[in-house]
C-alpha cells in the first residue's frame, strides 16, 4: 500500500488499528486526511482484518475541520460546494457502511465532523474528557449530513437540541444518549478497544460481515433519499452571508454578526 501522511495504519492478529495522525492540527479533517482515511479503510476492507479500531493521536480524537480547508471553502462555485459534500457523504459513508466492525476509540474531543466519525462506528468507548458536538450552525453551516445519521441514533427530541444548539456534551451525556458504549479511563482505552475486538473475533466472521451486511441494507434506501437532500442542503447554504460570516468570524477569533441572509 502505498504512503499514508495523515493516517497511520497497522495490522496485528485480526485488528487494523486505524490512527488519525496529525496530531499537532488536533487531528482536523483535510481533504489530504479524508483521502488517506477512505484508502486506510479501503485496504482495512479488503485485508483480512475482522475488527478496525480507529482512534487519534496526540490529546484529541478529531477536531472537526481544518482552519486552512475553511478558508479555502468560502468563494467555492456551486459545482465545487457540491463536489465537497459528496466528498464527506463518501467519508461518512465509507464508515457507516464498512463491512468489517469498527470500534472508534476516542481519545479526547471529536466535534462537528470528528463527532460524526466517532459516532458512526458500531461501538463507540471513551475517555471521560472527551467532548462532542454537532457545531455546525455556531459557525453558519448545517449539519445536513451528520443529522441523516444522527436521527438513527437517537430520539427526534435530542437531536433537534444537539444540532439546533450546537452545544458541545460530555461523554457521559452521550453515553446516557445510547451514542457511545462506554466511558472509559485514558491508561485502559486501547487495552478496552482491543478487549473488545477479541470478543468480537470469538464470534464467526461470516456471520460478523453478514450480519453488517443485513444492517446495511435495511438502511441503505432511506439514506440515500436523506443523503441527497442533505449534499443539496449542505451546498446551499455555503453561497449564503451567515455563511461568509460564519467563516470568517470563526477565523478571526470574534463573535459573528449574523444578516440572516
Amino acid at each position: 500500500m502505498e504512503t499514508l501522511n495523515t493516517v497511520k495504519l497497522e495490522q496485528a492478529a485480526g485488528v487494523a488499528t486505524i490512527t488519525l495522525n496529525r496530531p499537532e492540527k488536533r487531528n482536523a479533517i483535510s481533504f489530504d486526511l479524508i483521502d488517506d482515511l477512505l484508502r486506510a479503510l479501503d485496504h482495512v476492507a479488503k485485508s483480512e482484518a475482522i475488527v478496525a479500531i480507529v482512534t487519534g493521536a496526540g490529546k484529541a480524537f478529531c477536531s472537526g475541520m481544518d482552519l486552512e480547508n475553511l478558508k479555502a471553502l468560502i468563494g467555492r462555485s456551486p459545482h465545487q460546494n457540491l463536489e465537497d459534500s459528496q466528498t464527506m457523504v463518501s467519508l461518512f459513508r465509507a464508515l457507516y457502511e464498512f463491512p468489517k466492525v469498527t470500534i472508534a476509540a476516542v481519545n479526547g474531543p471529536a466535534i462537528a465532523g470528528g463527532t460524526g466519525l466517532a459516532l458512526l462506528c458500531d461501538f463507540t468507548l471513551a475517555v471521560p474528557e472527551a467532548k462532542f458536538g454537532y457545531t455546525e450552525a455556531r459557525i453558519g453551516f448545517v449539519p445536513a449530513i451528520v443529522s441523516t445519521f444522527l436521527l438513527r441514533q437517537v430520539g427526534e427530541k435530542q437531536a433537534r437540541d444537539l444540532l439546533l444548539t450546537g452545544r458541545l456534551f460530555s461523554a457521559e451525556e452521550a453515553a446516557r444518549m445510547g451514542l457511545i458504549n462506554e466511558v472509559v479511563p485514558p491508561e485502559k482505552l486501547m487495552t478496552k478497544a482491543r478487549e473488545l475486538a477479541a470478543l468480537l473475533m470469538e464470534n464467526s466472521p461470516s456471520s460478523l460481515r453478514a450480519t453488517k451486511k443485513l444492517l446495511n441494507d435495511h438502511a441503505r434506501g432511506e439514506i440515500d433519499a436523506q443523503i441527497d437532500a442533505a449534499v443539496r442542503e449542505n451546498a446551499a447554504i455555503r453561497s449564503t452571508a451567515d455563511f461568509r460570516e460564519g467563516i470568517s468570524s470563526f477565523l478571526e477569533k470574534r463573535k459573528p454578526v449574523w444578516s440572516g441572509k
